[in-house]
């Protein structure tokens, strides 16, 4: 039992890092309809940002520290990232997927001829270091942590979509840009500001995935995006609650599978999900499995009511 709740939580907290990386990724993408394979480089260079922040200041206060630096770094790089490469191609889908794959390859390689190639440990204050007994089970403090910070960043995302002027004129935006425009509506900075918060997103990923790993390196960020792009499809484009849900999931299913299948195939799960959910969706023009299922068996039901008459 104790085993079963530690791993529930670890499943926890492991998706909340996923779902605070695919949160930025998906307002970028649902709601601007940009593929932003730079995400990935805004979360390392924001985690090293904190990094340094965290080792020069030291304990709680330097993590709250490195968790406001981390967030301002993110949000700079992304409003730069958007203003001088993005802003030019909207509407222009093959070029964003090229220049944003291409940050996504230097920034890192910039960052590792920086800081060297070799992980480093993150500081982590001994507040946090510790483990809460729950049902038997020790778990680590900072599993809580994630798991209250992507709660937050829920419910901080779907208030801002629902309720504030920015969020409906993005909204509307992507709608009809050329209507919105000809109200006088200023689209581009509505754009520019979903852009930042998602990289002030990145960042606060960043540093958490720090903190629930110990540890950070130059293309950390890279390998969870991976992750990040499967619990955004899992959950769908334009469903910040979908992809909460989404990634709760793979964190469990990646989970148990390592422990209770065999160490490393927690991944191979997860692809295996993505798979399952991928063909089963139904999408225009073609037809669920399920319904196919169902029709190929409804002549067969048909025949055995009535006898094999026609």
């Amino acid at each position: 039992m104790s085993t079963f709740v530690l791993l529930t939580l670890t499943g926890f907290g492991l998706g909340a890092l996923y779902f605070l990386i695919a949160s930025g990724l998906a307002l970028i993408f649902g709601l601007m309809d940009v593929l932003n394979f730079a995400h990935g480089a805004f979360l390392t260079v924001s985690a090293y940002a904190a990094w340094h922040t965290a080792t020069t200041v030291g304990g709680v206060n330097g993590l709250i520290l490195a968790v406001l630096t981390g967030a301002a770094v993110g949000t700079v790089l992304a409003v730069i990232v958007e203003r001088l490469l993005i802003r030019r191609l909207y509407g222009r889908p093959k070029e964003q997927i090229l220049v944003t794959v291409g940050l996504s390859l230097t920034i890192p390689a910039l960052v590792q001829a920086y800081w060297g190639p070799d992980s480093r440990p993150f500081p982590v204050p001994s507040a946090l270091s510790g483990t809460v007994p729950v049902l038997g089970a020790n778990v680590p403090v900072n599993r809580f942590v994630l798991i209250v910070a992507a709660v937050l960043v829920l419910i901080g995302v779907r208030l801002f979509l629902d309720r504030t002027r920015y969020g409906l004129i993005v909204r509307a935006g992507v709608e009809d840009r050329h209507m919105v425009t000809a109200l006088g509506i200023d689209v581009t900075r509505a754009f520019t500001l979903i852009f930042a918060l998602g990289g002030a997103l990145a960042g606060l990923a960043g540093v958490l995935g720090g903190l629930y790993f110990g540890s950070l390196s130059p293309h950390q960020g890279t390998a969870l995006l991976i992750f990040a792009f499967v619990v955004v499809i899992i959950g769908g484009m334009h469903s910040i609650t979908g992809v909460a849900l989404s990634a709760l999931t793979v964190g469990l299913v990646q989970q148990y599978a390592n422990y209770y299948v065999a160490g490393g195939f927690g991944d191979f799960a997860v692809v295996i999900l993505l798979a399952v959910v991928v063909l089963a969706r139904p999408t225009p023009g073609r037809r669920s499995p399920a319904s196919l299922l169902r029709d190929l068996l409804a002549p067969r039901r048909a025949v055995a009511t009535t006898g094999g008459q026609p």
